[in-house]
């Protein structure tokens, strides 16, 4: 039976945050309210004085239109009280990147990873040459030639503060350059007896100058070193298999992920193991923070605000943190071989929150937008999943690579992602509008590296064509 909506003018709602918190108790609506109006209210509920940008979400679904036609539109029942979750929008705006801005020779081999520094004012790649290269992004020409590896650069880490940046190999070693001159800070740090599949640095918030970090190796172990002690001071130990990635997440722990399935929780002072997250049924290929752009960033913002001493530093990079944060604990997402994933609240549970299904392929890597509302999932069954970041409730899928997706990165504003594929495109995706907001066609064979630069200004691709590209708005 159709139930008559004309009869009533107003419509009970429930406002909560992404974790499902109330704001004030359930109240009236009238059906012209739209996302406007409902703005309004937020910011007075929760007493903004700077009036801040605001989303709204009924079930997953982004509330564009007034409430009364959203109810028709979708036939939701007056009779209950609707929820609506209200999500903080960034008070910035990235253009989409649309053009290839410059093409940059100078690498031999396959560019394997790119990675702008946290204030996105520099870019460093590293690469089958074994090389790592650091670019000047004002002319778009490289700068410096970093050589000292022995075997293919697989990966490339900068510290928060973006004093150092810090290169794993093929043969297992790591290597600290200084970014303003590109010289190595010391002899190659030793160690790992197989090639390093991951690098992360402890968080700036918690320490400042920047000066440990940890690596994660084929030989089953992760290492954390010290770059002003220039050795190995704590070595993690206890997967049975490779450690395929890790993450140093903003509680002060370090998460690795294995082809033994399992993930490990370790505090990093003494190495102790804290926890083991099981589930995956096949190797974990990727691991997700909810606070990952804070961590990667530190203090840097887009305002591009500079910072005299590492005190300084530390306290603008701990506001930005919790903030991102806010009362809800850090949640990690894994991926795996298995073709599913896994969110996790490590902090409260060994459990994981939800199940993630639906790819029908390996996933190869998951990423949290900047705002920690979404989840992106890469997949060799070439597509690209957006999930729920609090709930991890599937939301919608991109199609539209032919081959296997190898690499994701979001814009600093949260409303747009970007992919590599092996069909040789990069593409970037609209959030809000679930649907293909550029093709970038340019590389002559596989993208295996892209980033979006933290300012949002400029995307990085690199791949099998030797080639670095660069991509503007």
């Amino acid at each position: 039976m159709e139930i008559e909506t004309e009869t009533t003018n107003n419509v009970m709602c429930l406002l909560t945050d992404p974790e499902g918190n109330p704001l004030g108790a359930p109240m009236y609506f009238p059906q012209n309210a739209g996302p406007q109006q409902l703005s309004q209210i937020v910011n007075k509920l929760l007493n903004n004085e700077e009036k801040l940008p605001y989303a709204f979400y009924i079930s997953d679904h982004e509330l564009l239109v007034p409430l009364g036609s959203y109810l028709e539109k979708h036939k939701v029942s007056v009779e209950k009280v609707l929820s609506i979750v209200y999500q903080p929008q960034a008070v910035f705006r990235i253009r989409p990147v649309n053009r290839c801005s410059a093409t940059i020779a100078g690498h031999t081999e396959a560019v394997l990873s790119v990675a702008f520094s946290p204030d996105g004012r520099q870019l460093a790649s590293g690469s089958g040459d074994t090389t790592v290269r650091l670019w000047d992004l004002n002319t778009q020409t490289p700068m410096f030639k970093c050589t000292g590896h022995k075997n293919w650069v697989l990966c490339i880490a900068w510290s928060a503060d973006g004093k150092h940046l810090v290169s794993g190999s093929k043969a297992g070693e790591l290597q600290c350059w200084d970014p303003q001159t590109g010289k190595p800070s010391g002899n190659p740090l030793s160690g790992h007896k197989k090639w390093i599949t991951g690098i992360s640095w402890e968080p700036v918030h918690l320490n400042a100058p920047c000066r440990r970090f940890v690596s994660a190796s084929k030989d089953g172990d992760a290492r954390i070193w010290d770059v002003s002690l220039r050795k190995c001071v704590i070595c993690l130990s206890g997967h049975t298999l490779a450690v395929t990635c890790v993450k140093w997440g903003g509680d002060g722990v370090i998460y690795t992920g294995s082809q033994d399935c399992t993930i490990k929780v370790w505090e990093t002072t003494q190495g102790k193991l804290i926890r083991e997250l099981k589930g995956h049924g096949h190797w974990v290929n990727s691991l997700a923070l909810s606070t990952e752009y804070a961590l990667r960033t530190g203090a840097f913002d887009h305002t591009g605000k500079q910072y005299s001493s590492p005190e300084e530093m530390k306290k603008a990079a701990l506001e930005r943190y919790n903030k991102i944060k806010g009362n809800a604990p850090e949640r990690l997402v894994s991926g795996s071989d298995d073709f599913t994933m896994f969110l996790w609240e490590p902090a409260v549970s060994k459990q994981p929150k939800t199940r993630m299904t639906g790819h029908q392929q390996l996933v190869n890597h998951v990423y949290f937008s900047p705002d920690g509302q979404w989840v992106a999932s890469a997949s060799f069954d070439k597509s690209i999943k957006l999930w729920n970041g609090t709930t991890g409730k599937f939301v919608a899928v991109f199609r539209g690579h032919v081959g296997p997706v190898y690499q994701i990165s979001w814009s600093a504003d949260s409303r747009l992602l970007l992919s590599g594929s092996k069909d040789s495109t990069l593409k970037v995706w609209d959030i809000r509008t679930q649907k293909l907001k550029q093709d970038l066609p340019g590389h002559a064979d596989e993208v295996f590296a892209v980033d979006w630069s933290p300012d949002g200004e400029k995307v990085a691709s690199g791949g099998k064509d030797r080639v670095l590209k660069l991509w503007m708005g």
